[in-house]
């Protein structure tokens, strides 16, 4: 496989033979945002992004502005399942390496090509990365400073990782009906449009708004009343909420069934308010009932946020931990789901592959490799002789 860029990245970690193909001075992701971590071996340095993206593939460095480089690629691509083109949709065509000579020599090639706004479309052309596709998608609220000054407010990326994802499900179900048939195929994925897919559920209950409220309402438990899609309709709710726990941490509460919220009264000793307000069967969050919240928010502070993570199990009420990025790893669960890989294996901390495996292994993965450190040995395996790698050195074809 052929694949620069986290999509590669998510397959190599599965275990997937994964050859990254760079320019002679290397991709430029390797200095590209931050942190930037020097080398253990004290020479040179990478971005953390370029260290995990890249961990478990090996690194080509090939000139394919010259004919030689072209045709080291189309040797690579003979006996690949998949190509991964991680530039604007297009650019391995200008280079003679279109997805039609790519099927001449092999039939059964993937070409999947990820870009910011895809191949098709009047944005096709537009300049973009990053947090572009996530604002595209209406992910991203804008706030205002104190000074009036507009400002991106903290927020997960979306679309560069949702991308890579439903990019890679598409090639693995893509090599299954090529090994079946014979025949690949050509895979156009946007970022864009998967930070807009990633967000299916807000952007399809607007739509289904523009219906006539006789066809589209809100739950019994609203009165059928229309909320916010999403967690923007979670504003005023009551029984499903953060609350501020005793040591000053933060749980949240999701008690929106009718039986959770009983056995959450019990526990505490506070029948009496499930005998008051019992709500619906199910999806309540007791909405904009202020004098219900005032009387959690004092219940609550009762107990740390690990002991109300205790009485949760013990009384069988839905009560999660609130963490943020960085004291998540401090966190139990975490800690036994997702061990870091060690900085001296990977050259930085990082987590493993979000599965977990049983009668099988996921590969722990080797550290990112340095711009061309195994392009001798790629070559080698294509059945290049000694001679012919070290004429390729000598005419700044290969690196």
């Amino acid at each position: 496989m052929l694949g620069p860029a986290e999509m590669g990245g998510l397959l190599a970690d599965l275990g997937a033979h994964v050859v990254k193909v760079e320019p002679p001075q290397g991709d430029y992701g390797r200095q590209m945002t931050w942190p930037i971590i020097k080398a253990s071996t004290g020479e040179g340095e990478n971005s953390l992004l370029s260290l995990h993206v890249n961990r478990g593939k090996r690194s080509i460095a090939i000139d394919l502005r010259k004919p030689e480089g072209v045709q080291i690629y189309l040797d690579l691509v003979n006996d690949a399942d998949v190509v991964i083109e991680a530039m604007r949709p297009g650019a391995l065509a200008k280079r003679g390496l279109s997805y039609d000579r790519l099927r001449e020599i092999n039939p059964r090639i993937v070409f999947c090509t990820i870009s910011g706004y895809g191949a098709t479309g009047p944005y096709k052309e537009y300049p973009s990365h990053g947090i572009a596709y996530d604002t595209w998608a209406g992910q991203v609220p804008v706030a205002t400073d104190e000074r009036g000054y507009t400002y991106l407010p903290e927020h997960t990326s979306i679309g560069i990782h949702a991308g890579p994802l439903y990019g890679a499900l598409a090639i693995l179900a893509a090599v299954i009906k090529a090994r079946e048939s014979g025949e690949g195929c050509y895979l156009d994925v946007a970022q864009a449009d998967a930070a807009a897919y990633f967000d299916w559920y807000r952007i399809e209950s607007w739509r289904a708004y523009e219906r006539p409220d006789d066809e589209v309402y809100g739950n019994k438990s609203d009165n059928y009343e229309r909320r916010a899609p999403g967690t923007a309709g979670m504003k005023e709710g009551v029984r499903y909420q953060v609350y501020a726990a005793a040591d000053g941490g933060y749980v949240l509460f999701m008690a929106s069934e009718q039986a959770f919220w009983k056995n959450f009264c019990e526990g505490v000793g506070r029948l009496d308010l499930f005998e008051r307000w019992p709500g619906s069967k199910f999806a309540d969050h007791a909405r904009n009932n202020v004098e219900l919240q005032g009387i959690l928010t004092d219940i609550f502070k009762q107990k740390t946020a690990e002991e109300w993570l205790e009485f949760g199990g013990t009384h069988n009420t839905p009560i999660a931990p609130v963490n943020t990025p960085k004291s998540i790893a401090d966190d139990p669960q975490f800690q036994h789901r997702l061990p870091w890989i060690a900085a001296d294996r990977l050259e930085a901390d990082m987590l493993p592959f979000p599965a977990q495996v049983t009668d099988a292994e996921i590969p722990v993965p080797e550290r990112a490799p340095d711009a061309g450190e195994h392009t001798d040995a790629v070559l080698r395996d294509m059945g290049y002789d000694e001679a012919r790698i070290q004429a390729l050195r000598k005419d700044e074809v290969v690196f």
